[in-house]
């Protein structure tokens, strides 16, 4: 059983924060401790602490929602679930990889930027994923593409790391790429990026991607992310669909996105 940890969120002057900016309290011996949402090498190293905030306190349901429709996208083929060989883009400590086990996946590899990360999965779930890669996929050698490649992932996810700088866009370009042709691909994004409004080259780029000839979407709902430190609902859209071909860096460039 996890070690429950005293955790306190912000009073006052945290609904004008942004959720990448979100922070909470670590209450300990030596005082009370600030770390933000979005500090995962921090957060990764307290052995639960990452469950307790964003799945006890915060009820997030993304893991669960993104592996549903990934599988009810993948029953409209004639492919089987169980066979898919996923590679799990911002895998973190293998929340997202236990649902997928749960669902009777084949492969499971994982990748991260941030070495906390794989620390944590290897603690906290060992033996779940068959190889786990701790690399910045805008900096991915040939032999290490090629290393991942050799896994012949037919499948990606990503979950709740898309947007806000934790997956820039040249990295999830480069992992749609290594999947396979007529691979499957489930994710989360937060539903502001779908507004016309927002010019972040991440968020033209989904557009643009779910429009284009490289991607067939199969599945798109709206649904609740997790609660704000507010208690208020924090909407993100999950997405499914097949890769049609590789996207070429003139596409982004076309399209006045920066890699």
């Amino acid at each position: 059983m996890l070690k429950r940890h005293r955790i306190q969120f912000p009073k006052t002057g945290s609904s004008n924060l942004d959720q990448d900016e979100a922070y909470f309290y670590l209450q300990g011996s030596g005082g009370n401790r600030k770390i933000r949402f979005h500090d995962y090498d921090e957060i990764y190293q307290v052995q639960g602490l990452y469950e307790q905030v964003f799945y006890d306190r915060l009820k997030c349901t993304s893991p669960t929602k993104v592996a549903t429709i990934l599988e009810s996208a993948v029953k409209q083929s004639q492919d089987n679930f169980t066979e898919l060989r996923v590679l799990d883009l911002g895998a973190g400590n293998g929340i997202m990889g236990e649902e997928l086990k749960k669902h009777g996946v084949s492969r499971l590899i994982g990748v991260d930027i941030i070495p906390e990360a794989y620390e944590a999965a290897v603690r906290d779930r060992p033996g779940l994923y068959d190889a786990y890669y701790v690399e910045d996929f805008t900096q991915l050698s040939e032999e290490k593409k090629e290393d991942i490649a050799s896994w012949q992932c037919d499948c990606m996810v990503t979950v709740a790391a898309l947007g806000f700088g934790d997956i820039p866009t040249r990295a999830f370009i480069e992992a749609f790429n290594i999947l396979k042709a007529k691979g499957w691909i489930a994710f989360n994004i937060k539903e502001t990026f779908f507004d016309n409004t927002d010019d972040s080259g991440f968020s033209k780029m989904i557009r643009e991607l779910i429009f284009s000839k490289y991607l067939d979407v199969y599945h798109i709902e709206r649904y609740r992310h997790r609660l704000s430190i507010e208690g208020e609902p924090l909407y993100y859209f999950a997405i499914a669909g097949r890769k049609n071909a590789d996207v070429p860096a003139e596409f982004l460039e076309s399209k006045g996105i920066k890699a």
